[in-house]
């Protein structure tokens, strides 16, 4: 089972209800949840918010550390399988819900070469990778340097081409959305009231320490969590960047994007039974019904 969305669409409270009547245990999909100490700024629920119901991929390594999607796939798969009971994936990192359920392997990585490649400029990795996969432009952004270089770095390390790799059978049943893991899906989407749920979880982060977070934690994030949003944002104040008020502009701004592109993300999986966020016992039934 799975309760999906966009952030601050109430997903959260949702699946701890729906796990608590069904006696399950809850798989977060947050990218960022998986870090200590970031509580605040990733929306992690509190003990009292989690009402006795087991939460697993919260609070897996400490921020300063790299966490990639591969191995958050490796454990979320080893603790579904170690569960004697039911399970509910919730969260809203398309990418991580779809890690578990999908067929979706990932190619190895080699720290000394992306650090090699990622000094090179874009013109020349680009001009090594079409010498070797003319059509590489039609499965690769070749106008953004991450993913040229994990192109590059890939190739290198396998010899797989991108073209080659867009032709797998792994390829085609991702795009046909084939699962590996059967699940049952529902998505909750605010609508228009997606801005305002945003605007309040952020005037209620803010007061609840935000900014005192990202303070204690400044000097150990990571490359990655030091990119959530919310930390680099404040992160960027505490370097003298940004003065608070814009900071705090800058958050809303690319959490609501963020939200939007989550939502797109979902949209596009034909699995998902969407039903209208409210805030009644309905919305429980509503989803009682299409997980039974």
């Amino acid at each position: 089972m799975a309760v999906l969305g966009p952030t601050a669409s109430g997903k959260t409270k949702l699946a701890v209800e729906l796990a608590r009547r069904l006696d399950a245990e809850i798989i977060s999909v947050d990218s960022m949840q998986v870090y200590r100490g970031m509580d605040i700024g990733t929306a992690k629920s509190d003990i009292v918010e989690r009402r006795g119901v087991v939460h697993h991929m919260i609070d897996v390594v400490d921020p300063d550390q790299e966490y990639s999607v591969a191995e958050f796939r490796d454990l979320a798969r080893d603790t579904i399988k170690a569960s004697e009971g039911p399970v509910i994936i919730a969260g809203g990192s398309g990418l991580h819900f779809r890690a578990i359920v999908d067929p979706m392997s990932f190619a190895p990585t080699e720290p000394e070469l992306r650090r090699e490649l990622e000094a090179d400029d874009l013109e020349s990795l680009v001009a090594w990778l079409e010498e070797r996969d003319p059509d590489a432009g039609a499965v690769v952004d070749l106008q953004n340097k991450r993913r040229v270089v994990r192109a590059v770095e890939i190739a290198r390390l396998t010899g797989e081409l991108p073209t080659e790799r867009a032709a797998s059978a792994e390829a085609d049943d991702l795009a046909r959305y084939v699962p590996e893991l059967e699940f049952t899906a529902v998505g909750i989407d605010p609508g228009a009231d997606l801005d305002q749920r945003i605007s309040g979880r952020l005037a209620s982060m803010r007061s609840g320490g935000l900014l005192e977070e990202v303070s204690a934690l400044k000097g150990r994030l990571g490359k990655t969590a030091s990119l959530a949003v919310g930390y680099r944002e404040l992160l960027a104040h505490l370097d003298g960047q940004l003065e608070l008020e814009e900071a705090f502009v800058e958050i809303e701004r690319n959490t609501l994007r963020l939200a939007k592109k989550q939502r797109t993300w979902f949209q596009r999986d034909p699995r998902i039974r969407w039903i209208p966020w409210t805030n009644s016992e309905d919305q429980v039934e509503r989803a009682m019904e299409i997980l039974k």
